[in-house]
């Protein structure tokens, strides 16, 4: 049997504290030598098209293939779906609606990258940005650590004055009050340069996530300490690559952090997380998604009976 996983069913499993040990755990796993496949391709019209396979993990017996449209004017802007296989028969176990699995696997990470980066008194928390991805990475926030006071902007100012109660009027005056920054957006050009932020100040940028999209300038990059969470993908369809830097520009990965291997923070320079988001977490989530529907579903039976 197949399980169906629509957004509406995703969201009502989801428990965001165990889903970010998922995270963190399924980060500390070496990466493989062979890169998993990243296809993308502009369709007719204002949308991209984007293929990840395969979603693997050591001790899962299964594997995603996840195909998205991408539409920037739409709502969700994200959509597509997640197919779950079976390892060793290739049979189709669940299909997950890609927006909700996509949104909160890739702030929940964030989340996870931005507390383990940022220094531990870091209090205020800014967003440029206020859609999905940055309200799924501000839950994880509010679980992992207290914050004073959270400061953003967006476009869309109604959008923004949902989501804070304190709203600005662009990114620089974010980076201004903020210890934190966690930048969510669709941008193409700039919204960060080397003199909007300050030394012990961390910034997570979730747009920079293919080609041509970016939020941090160069001068910023080349400044900061960036960790990303694959650096060969970071150089091709990531931060580094779209502000034509190469995998020197790279301190390391938030793998590099979590085993131990990499220092997490320093106060004399400005960190940055530069995710481009990993076929794994995928895996990672749509798995543990399955196995509680599995389970809840089998109770359901059992109190019918």
């Amino acid at each position: 049997m197949t399980v169906l996983l629509p957004r509406s069913r995703v969201d009502s499993l989801i428990d965001v504290g165990q889903v970010l040990e998922i995270l963190r755990e399924g980060f500390r796993v070496v990466a493989p030598e062979e890169p998993p496949l990243r296809i993308r391709t502009d369709l007719p019209g204002p949308g991209a098209a984007t293929c990840l396979m395969p979603g693997l993990l050591p001790g899962i017996p299964a594997y995603t293939v996840k195909v998205n449209a991408k539409f920037p004017n739409a709502t969700p802007a994200l959509r597509g779906v997640v197919c779950l296989h079976d390892i060793q028969s290739g049979e189709l176990l669940a299909l997950a609606d890609s927006a909700s699995v996509t949104s909160w696997r890739t702030g929940l990470s964030a989340a996870l990258g931005t507390h383990v980066l940022a220094d531990a008194g870091a209090d205020v928390l800014g967003f440029v940005g206020t859609g999905a991805q940055a309200s799924r990475a501000l839950a994880g926030l509010r679980r992992l650590r207290s914050w004073r006071r959270i400061v953003a902007c967006d476009i869309d100012p109604t959008r923004a004055a949902e989501f804070t109660t304190r709203v600005v009027a662009d990114a620089a005056a974010v980076a201004a009050e903020a210890d934190v920054v966690l930048l969510a957006t669709w941008s193409r050009q700039p919204l960060l340069y080397a003199s909007d932020v300050r030394l012990g100040q961390h910034l997570t940028t979730l747009g920079a996530d293919e080609p041509g999209k970016m939020e941090l300038s160069a001068d910023l990059l080349r400044a900061a300490r960036v960790v990303v969470d694959d650096v060969d993908l970071a150089v091709t369809s990531g931060a580094l690559g779209n502000a034509r830097l190469d995998a020197s520009a790279a301190a390391g990965t938030l793998g590099d952090v979590l085993r131990g291997d990499l220092q997490a923070h320093s106060v004399k320079a400005v960190s940055v997380y530069a995710p481009v988001g990993l076929p794994w977490q995928d895996l990672a989530l749509t798995w543990w998604l399955y196995q509680r529907a599995m389970n809840s579903d089998a109770l359901i039976i059992d109190l019918l009976a």
